[in-house]
């Protein structure tokens, strides 16, 4: 497979926000563990000003879906940037 090219290469210097979901449903925000009702505060606070910020979400893929809605509502409720990950392998 081919695969299309730019001309141009543009970089970036934000950082990502790793937010981590165990499979037993402990929430790390980059490694430091959060009680999930101190999530979004805990989220809030570590952005500061900087919205324009991306979150990885990193989440295993046996979780339920309600798991991972319910992370993503924080997101949507503060027009965050959210981006999923997961491991598929066992």
């Amino acid at each position: 497979m081919t695969l299309p090219k730019s001309k141009t290469s543009e970089k970036t210097n934000k950082q990502l926000i790793s937010l981590s979901v165990t499979e037993d449903k402990r929430f790390y925000l980059d490694k430091q563990e959060v009680a999930f009702d101190q999530l979004e505060a805990s989220l809030l606070a570590q952005m500061g000003d900087a919205k324009d910020q991306t979150v990885m979400v990193r989440i295993p893929f046996n979780l339920q879906v309600q798991d991972l809605v319910d992370v993503l509502q924080i997101g949507v409720k503060n027009k965050l940037k959210f981006v999923i990950a997961t491991n598929n392998s066992k």
